[in-house]
């Protein structure tokens, strides 16, 4: 979403009062402003950059030969257990008619060894016994060497065992300790590991664990996917931006919010650029990255709560990622998935063609008989350098699409980003929650600790309602239902005693997401709901 339209430039509104600010339009202040909206609450949605919906953000941009395209930032899957993603779609694709499945969820390592997610059983622990019965990287022979103790961690994720017992450990430990054959362990987890951005060594064991509950061993959908048939701007942002406006709430882009100030008679002041005086306002999401909400309450004194302070600046982004989208003159063999992660050639962690999942691409490839190639890079190393990862990406493209050896580049776009958050050891503990120790002051974002499992966009958007939700109890209003897979897992009980059944939370607290102890659910099977 460009500032064209977005009201951007324009001054302030005036008698703000009674209305809630939502600072950031990624897909948590999106989400946070399209339930309060739909309650009747007067919202004002501010975002710093041109364009709207954060990293699922699209932009327009144009080829040398003045073909018109919208640019983004790297490919999203829409997994079937983003419940709370496909509910805030829905408002603008009631039927979901704009996603389209993925067949599987291949992996590519060296020496053409593969491995596939499809058609395996959707239930724990038969998923797990099937993929390792048939993985061609994991010889039964092996089997007596795992640690079975480390791998059943997998089965009983509990929200308060795991975290006691892993999170001052990394992932790499973990992984270690399963000790799974070593081409086993890089095909079937260095992938997804690396897909929240960290390199193992710096991502913590309990987040890693809670991430494989959420993906595979509570996840009764499988581990496909759908991808949108066009790009997130067109088919998913505007779309909802234009029903917000539709409802009421005025959108600024291009305006950078430099802190808030609590009122001493209730309610919020939001000083906003250059902007004077600052906008009155009852309540305030802060649903900016991480950077952002550092920046904020660094600058934001009446924020004087030493402790609260203390763990929002504690919060870090992960190492930057590369993508590379490359425009070549002819197209990759019919049988290559439109998806692919990779692991073991070098920097490389995925393919995709993206003339098979999005209609402006396919458009193009048509019209030239090329392909449109992305490839993504996460977690660069220190002192990378442009010229030799480029290199290195070409090369574990033609090592997996041999026929793009002979492609020619015909056009290309590089970007470079670090604004992913960063789930180091031990920083569980100390991660914020949606609720504040101020009244009228939310957080939002996939960087918020979350009452039950969720990662990436599913992060963003729950987050965001429970932020809603929080304001619209204050205010005695309907809450937004919230479904998410079980909390625990199915051997919890047995490993973590007394862990979760010592410690148990409220409706409420479960709903609002908030920062204290990390709560526990009573659904145990199937997928909960919070309303």
């Amino acid at each position: 979403m460009s500032a064209r339209g977005s009201e951007a430039g324009r001054a302030l509104p005036d008698g703000a009062r009674g209305a809630v600010g939502i600072v950031g339009a990624g897909l948590a202040g999106l989400a946070a402003a399209t339930v309060l909206a739909e309650r009747g609450l007067r919202v004002i949605l501010f975002e710093a950059q041109a364009h709207l919906g954060g990293r699922l953000a699209s932009w327009p941009d144009r080829l040398a030969d003045g073909t018109p395209f919208q640019m983004e930032r790297g490919f999203h899957a829409f997994f079937r257990q983003y419940y709370n993603v496909r509910a805030l779609l829905r408002r603008v694709d009631p039927t979901l008619a704009r996603l389209r499945p993925l067949p599987d969820y291949p992996l590519f390592g060296p020496d053409g060894a593969r491995e596939s997610f499809a058609r395996l059983p959707r239930r724990a622990p038969w998923n797990v016994a099937a993929l390792v019965l048939r993985s061609p990287s994991f010889p039964l022979a092996a089997l007596p060497r795992v640690d079975v103790r480390h791998a059943l961690e997998m089965l009983g994720y509990d929200p308060l065992g795991t975290a006691a017992r892993w999170d001052g450990s990394s992932a790499r430990d973990y992984l270690d300790g399963l000790r799974f054959p070593p081409r086993a362990r890089q095909m079937l987890f260095d992938v997804f590991a690396h897909s929240f951005f960290s390199r193992e060594e710096d991502l913590s064991a309990a987040e890693l664990i809670g991430w494989f509950h959420f993906y595979f061993f509570a996840n009764p959908e499988g581990i496909v996917f759908d991808v949108l048939d066009e790009p997130f701007g067109p088919a998913f942002v505007e779309p909802l931006a234009e029903r917000l406006r539709a409802l009421g709430v005025r959108i600024h882009a291009s305006a950078r919010v430099e802190r808030v100030e609590r009122r001493f008679d209730g309610g919020w002041k939001l000083h906003v650029g250059d902007e004077e005086p600052p906008l009155e306002l009852d309540a305030v999401v802060l649903a900016c990255d991480v950077a952002g909400l550092r920046a904020i309450v660094e600058a934001s004194e009446t924020l004087d709560d030493a402790s609260w302070r203390a763990r929002v600046l504690s919060l870090r982004n992960a190492p930057p990622f590369a993508v590379w989208r490359l425009f070549l003159d002819r197209p990759m063999r019919a049988d290559r998935p439109a998806f692919a992660g990779t692991t073991g050639l070098g920097p490389l962690d995925n393919v995709s063609l993206y003339e098979r999942l999005e209609g402006e691409s396919a458009r193009w490839a048509r019209r030239t008989g090329g392909s449109v190639v992305e490839l993504h890079a996460y977690a660069l190393d220190e002192g990378w350098s442009e010229p030799a990862l480029r290199a290195e990406l070409l090369a574990g493209l033609h090592a997996v699409y041999p026929e793009s050896r002979s492609a020619r580049i015909v056009e290309e776009r590089w970007l470079v980003r670090d604004d992913c958050p960063a789930f180091e050891p031990g920083s569980q503990a100390r991660r914020p929650g949606v609720r504040t120790p101020f009244d009228g002051l939310l957080l939002a974002g996939d960087h918020v600790r979350m009452p039950f499992p969720c990662a990436l966009m599913e992060r963003a958007v729950a987050s965001g309602i429970l932020a809603a939700n929080a304001l619209l109890e204050a205010r005695g209003l309907p809450r937004e239902p919230v479904r998410h897979v079980p909390v625990r897992g199915p051997l919890a009980r047995l490993l973590h005693r007394g862990a979760s059944t010592s410690t148990r939370t409220s409706r409420r607290d479960r709903g609002s997401g908030d920062g204290g102890a990390m709560a526990a659910s009573d659904s145990v099977s199937g997928s909960g709901s919070v309303s």
